[in-house]
């Protein structure tokens, strides 16, 4: 019999942990995430964490939870459908300009990014006079399902959602130009559903866990607060989320128009399609899907899916390859694979060890901001790409293999 893929934790009270971590580290702190959630009574047969885990805000990052009649909203965390989209152009490497400056200042100049002001007035990161296109898929796809929304829960009509359609955000949300194996030229980028999608999220983990202490359930971790299927606050959480995730996606679309435009745009290129190949894949979300003969909710917080033949993308970092991959439909990981190379350090860690010199070194060869500002997502801030893929090499093939030339950081 063939020795498994993946490393067994075993829990004294709860469901095993399948960890796709063979030559990939995982931190103590993450372990006993996964443990706590592994002890709730709805988990269904196990829970598989992917090669990218790492501790996270409420659940642990790169973890897979499938459950039975309940949804634990901190699980799929307050980045309501974050994810990756990747098209390829008809561009070659030949076709860019030695200098990539002026494509990457063309692309910050299409798509508000980072974030000014405390998100107020005035923010770079969100639009002041928005775009037609974008108050279009707005006011026709999602404000009436908004607006059905904010009927219920009133407290959620506040901040930023409109003028956030099309940018970017701020953290290890980027935009990048790569090349593949062939030289072609791609356009990726990483984003969710922005300070709505945000704000949906805080307010309904925020609600779970009012629901766990006015009902007396004890919990391993308060953040484990779930909602019941078939109550109120369940029904609606499922309604919120789904359009998050609808938010997140359109989100994408908006912002690659954006960026082939700029780049068509810009004077620097010839002529290109953008349209032979495009992918667009949640990686923190939850789904109703079947799994081992029954109707569970799965839960992805930082992992993708990966049915037979799905495409997917798992960047490394802004200094490492990133791949697209396409999906081997593997039911121990209930169809999932990694999102990413995942962090190997929290972001005032990176600040701590790391300086601008050092990451001018580690980006060499790539046109992105070289400053103190983003050393928290210097490539050394991450686990190795390449050790992440060599543990998932039962979840995924290997497509295409893409290097950043371009980054663009939020």
């Amino acid at each position: 019999m063939p020795e498994a893929t993946y490393n067994v934790i075993n829990t004294k009270e709860g469901v095993p942990i399948k960890a796709w971590t063979k030559g990939v580290q995982l931190e103590d702190q993450a372990r006993q995430q996964l443990i706590n959630a592994a002890q709730l009574p709805f988990i269904h047969k196990w829970i598989a964490a992917m090669p990218d885990v790492h501790w996270g805000v409420g659940a642990t990052v790169g973890s897979v939870i499938p459950t039975k009649g309940a949804i634990i909203p901190a699980a799929v965390g307050v980045d309501i459908g974050c994810g990756m989209m990747a098209v390829q152009t008809s561009l070659n490497a030949i076709h860019l300009p030695d200098n990539l400056r002026g494509i990457r200042l063309a692309i910050e100049e299409a798509v508000p990014h980072g974030r000014t002001n405390h998100g107020g007035s005035g923010d770079r990161g969100a639009w002041h006079d928005i775009p037609t296109r974008n108050q279009n898929v707005w006011l026709g796809e999602l404000k009436p399902r908004y607006d059905a929304i904010l009927a219920k829960h009133p407290k959620l009509d506040r901040g930023n959602h409109a003028n956030h359609l099309g940018t970017l955000g701020t953290g290890n949300h980027f935009i990048e130009v790569c090349l593949d194996e062939a030289d072609q030229v791609w356009f990726m980028l990483h984003s969710g559903s922005r300070g709505v999608g945000n704000r949906m999220g805080t307010y309904f983990i925020d609600l779970a866990r009012k629901d766990m202490k006015k009902f007396f359930v004890n919990l391993p971790d308060v953040d484990l607060a779930y909602f019941p299927e078939r109550t109120d606050h369940f029904n609606d959480y499922v309604e919120a989320v789904e359009w998050a995730q609808d938010y997140a996606r359109r989100n994408r679309d908006l912002m690659m128009a954006q960026i082939v435009e700029a780049v068509r745009d810009c004077g620097l290129v010839p002529p290109f399609n953008a349209e032979l190949k495009a992918i667009n894949c949640h990686h923190n979300y939850v789904a109703r899907e079947s799994h081992y003969g029954e109707n569970v909710f799965v839960t992805r917080k930082g992992a993708v899916r990966a049915r037979l033949d799905d495409m997917g993308i798992i960047p490394g970092s802004m200094g490492a390859r990133s791949y697209i991959v396409r999906g081997k439909g593997n039911p121990e990981s209930f169809h999932s694979c990694s999102h990413g190379a995942g962090r190997a350090m929290s972001r005032n860690e990176a600040k701590r060890r790391f300086t601008v010199e050092d990451h001018k070194r580690m980006t060499q060869g790539v046109e992105c901001r070289k400053d103190a500002d983003v050393i928290d997502e210097t490539p050394a801030a991450y686990k190795s790409i390449d050790a992440v893929m060599a543990a998932q090499s039962d979840l995924v093939e290997i497509v295409h293999t893409l290097r950043q030339v371009v980054c663009v950081k939020g």
